[in-house]
């Protein structure tokens, strides 16, 4: 019997793939997005775990902050954490007037195109060697995951209904899995040969295929707006540019989930921060640190694929999202008991793995289905405040966190992070019970009361 469900499982999914077009299109775009994302990933934490503060930060700063006695570099993270929360901030409103003035065929491309833009400009940065390339790389990369991501769970929810998503969202996401995979082995492969800087070239690449696979995937969103009687995203959304912050404060269910969402990213900072430590004391080169990070990216993608293959679609369809939503929460809860009691090296690393896997294969499928049952602003504008503002509002915090308990040593930091993770998993729960009350169609009146 055990023998046969991995093949039943891989059953379905030729199944799925055959009767369902574009799904073929959204694993190649979700692919591609974090295939081009994780080329790009270990780069920036090898910068932000760097020793060299001149490549990190402006020389003007560095020289700054030296003179008022301050070692800039004891505050790599902390620093460009803090930056990066600001940013968000900055550009919710933008991206808010962006989906509310232009339809779906003019602000999908638009973000893609400045992306690849921006990359473009960074493979300059690094092949001239400016001082401060770190941080701007840094800062920059933390707004494209958010934004590119949240946009492509977005156009998700026009392209499948609930029903459809519940059936091929562990699929999509193991499509993304394997571009994760792929990006790590990409740049552990070409970083010597090609240099850091070319790279990036490399990832805008993968970019302009996000951007054909936006344009084939248009007319089957248009075809499921239409048989539900959905608001079409061919036409511009209008409302305020901050009506997303106004719909997470009204809501229980978006409430729920900025709640999930910023305990799920705390537990997630502090072992960020204990690793960064470590790979600071161990692998105090550029390249050996890049190394080290795509290898834990590897192993992290590598559990989440086979999740995703095997559990997720069954979980979905038979249990709904209770057990994804929980059995991560719990199962990082159990491990941060775990490094409470022996904060060993090797253990942090494990539990980084299996947090991270739980949630890509797990956790943020559950959550991604919901939106489907939803409107159309609350998917586009309250998602991108909770999966922007939210994330990198609970980076911020629990940067400066780390930075304050770590003083009193990694047992007192993972203490912590057993009370977060118990708050991460009492507001899945809150999820979990508020879902209930969703009807299966999003254009319900009962949405807007």
């Amino acid at each position: 019997m055990t023998t046969t469900r991995p093949a039943v499982r891989l059953g379905a999914f030729r199944d799925a793939l055959a009767e369902s077009p574009p799904l073929w299109w959204s694993l190649l775009y979700f692919f591609s997005l974090l295939c081009g994302y994780y080329v790009l990933r270990p780069v920036r934490d090898a910068m932000g775990a760097s020793g060299d503060v001149a490549a990190v930060f402006p020389r003007w700063l560095v020289d700054w902050t030296s003179g008022a006695g301050i070692a800039l570099g004891d505050y790599n993270l902390q620093v460009l954490f803090s930056v990066v929360f600001v940013a968000m901030v900055a550009l919710q409103p933008v991206y808010g007037a962006l989906v509310s003035r232009f339809p779906r065929r003019v602000f999908l491309p638009v973000v893609y195109l400045v992306f690849i833009a921006c990359l473009v400009g960074f493979h300059w940065l690094f092949d001239s060697r400016v001082s401060g390339r770190g941080a701007a790389f840094y800062i920059w990369t933390a707004v494209f995951n958010m934004f590119a991501v949240t946009v492509f769970w977005s156009f998700m929810a026009d392209v499948f209904d609930n029903e459809h998503a519940k059936k091929l969202y562990g699929y999509i996401g193991a499509g993304g899995t394997l571009g994760a995979l792929v990006g790590p082995g990409i740049t552990r492969l070409l970083v010597e040969p090609l240099g850091v800087a070319n790279l990036l070239l490399v990832s805008a690449g993968f970019m302009a295929i996000c951007l054909l696979c936006i344009l084939k995937l248009r007319p089957w969103a248009m075809r499921r707006e239409r048989l539900h009687g959905d608001a079409t995203g061919e036409d511009a959304m209008g409302g305020s540019v901050w009506a997303g912050v106004r719909l997470v404060w009204r809501r229980p269910l978006l409430r729920a989930l900025a709640a999930l969402l910023f305990f799920g990213v705390g537990v997630g900072t502090l072992l960020y921060n204990e690793q960064a430590a470590i790979v600071r004391q161990f692998y105090p080169g550029a390249e050996a640190a890049t190394r080290y990070y795509a290898m834990i990216d590897w192993a992290v993608n590598g559990l989440t694929l086979l999740v995703q293959l095997l559990l997720t679609r069954w979980l979905l369809r038979r249990y709904g999202i209770g057990p994804v939503l929980l059995a991560p929460a719990l199962a990082i809860l159990l491990g941060y008991c775990l490094l409470t009691a022996s904060p060993l090296p090797m253990l942090v690393a494990i539990v980084q793995v299996v947090t991270r896997a739980g949630e890509f294969s797990l956790g943020k499928p559950g959550r991604e289905t919901l939106y489907t049952r939803v409107d159309r602003e609350s998917r586009y504008k309250a998602k991108a405040v909770i999966d922007t503002v939210v994330y990198r509002g609970a980076d911020l915090t629990f940067v400066w966190l780390h930075k304050a308990v770590a003083l009193l040593g990694s047992t007192m930091v993972f203490a912590t992070g057993v009370a977060v993770a118990a708050a991460m998993t009492a507001a899945a729960w809150s999820v979990v019970r508020s879902q209930r009350e969703l009807p299966d169609d999003p254009a319900d009146p009962a949405l807007d009361r």
